[in-house]
């Protein structure tokens, strides 16, 4: 069991990343995906792959919590907040796009979002991802068709310009 799940815990970890852009929540979630998994693993299909299940159980805890974080909003003291959470990354281009890619990933339904990240960065097939997700083989390639659409718009167009005002005219 453990030589099955150990080398899936840095994509299950890059997984809630990008789903809860959070570090230190994405951390717990993965726990608390493992520890679902350990406690369950008996319910298991014994035949299939743990790949497709794991990432079926951490993304079913991810939408609970995503549920529940959006109907109570989340405060932070100044004191209580440590440092990291004010730091900034270097303005490099880089940097940059690596920005407006997480901005446009985040102005994805979240069900586009899911099916492009398991397919796209964890790479698992289109029937992986809809076990994982519990969907049709033919909904994760449309999903994953409209997420690849509208990320290319959100990622090719043009940014937004100030309106240019006409020129003076001098009237005499």
């Amino acid at each position: 069991m453990v030589r099955a799940i150990e080398p899936l815990i840095p994509a299950l970890r890059r997984y809630a990343r990008a789903l809860l852009a959070n570090r230190a929540d994405a951390d717990d979630l993965v726990q608390d995906c493992l520890e679902r998994a350990v406690s369950r693993w008996h319910q298991r299909r014994p035949d299939s792959e743990p790949r497709p299940w794991l990432f079926a159980i951490l993304h079913n805890l991810a939408m609970t919590r995503l549920r529940r974080a959006s109907s109570r909003p989340r405060s932070a003291s100044i004191d209580e907040t440590g440092e990291l959470e004010f730091a900034r990354p270097a303005t490099q281009e880089d940097a940059l796009r690596h920005a407006e890619l997480l901005r446009a990933l985040a102005q994805l339904p979240e069900d586009q979002r899911a099916v492009l990240l398991l397919v796209a960065v964890e790479e698992l097939s289109y029937a992986e991802a809809a076990t994982a997700l519990d969907i049709p083989i033919g909904t994760v390639m449309s999903r994953l068709s409209r997420a690849r659409a509208r990320l290319h718009t959100l990622l090719s167009a043009e940014p937004a310009r100030a309106p240019v005002s006409p020129p003076l005219r001098r009237v005499k």
